[in-house]
């Protein structure tokens, strides 16, 4: 199977101190329903699908993305605790409304339709975290998002991959 993150280590979030701003730029990426959490959770049920279909190594990759995701998710929680709020799955930790709900799992029901939807979701992570990075003034922080975008657009290609043979 083709790699699914990048071999460079991840950045770390240690020393990084209260940063209200840097916090609210990046929360939605956590727990959102556009998130990371979200992200593991449909990865993981379409698995289940491709399984099911014979699709097994599309089934083994949709996983090795999901495991890439969770490695993101506990970064960015970190991150969270580090600049100063709990890692609640909110949008928001410090208010902690918009709970995450798992209703926001694309549960598609035809195979392409739910590769469709994960290169969607790997597109607009891609979008967001590159606009994080042009508002984020915290260097450290920048690090961690845009060693993240990395993966995320190593995820896109290889969703385009199996999309070319549904």
């Amino acid at each position: 199977m083709k790699p699914l993150s990048l071999e460079t280590p991840y950045p770390e979030a240690d020393g990084l101190s209260p940063d209200a701003y840097s916090l609210r730029i990046i929360s939605p990426a956590y727990a959102s329903p556009t998130g990371e959490l979200n992200a593991v959770l449909q990865y993981i049920y379409h698995s289940y699908f491709f399984r099911r279909n014979k699709k097994i190594d599309e089934a083994k990759t949709l996983v090795g993305i999901a495991i890439s995701e969770m490695k993101h998710l506990e970064l960015l929680g970190e991150t969270i605790l580090a600049l100063g709020a709990p890692p609640v799955y909110c949008q928001n930790p410090y208010s902690c409304f918009s709970f995450y709900s798992a209703k926001y799992v694309a549960y598609s029901r035809s195979l392409k339709d739910m590769i469709v939807d994960d290169m969607l979701g790997e597109r607009h992570a891609i979008s967001s975290y590159s606009g994080m990075l042009k508002r984020l003034q915290s260097e450290r922080v920048k690090e961690i998002i845009a060693r993240i975008a990395e993966d995320e657009k190593l995820h896109l290609a290889r969703l385009e991959e199996i999309y070319k043979t549904l």
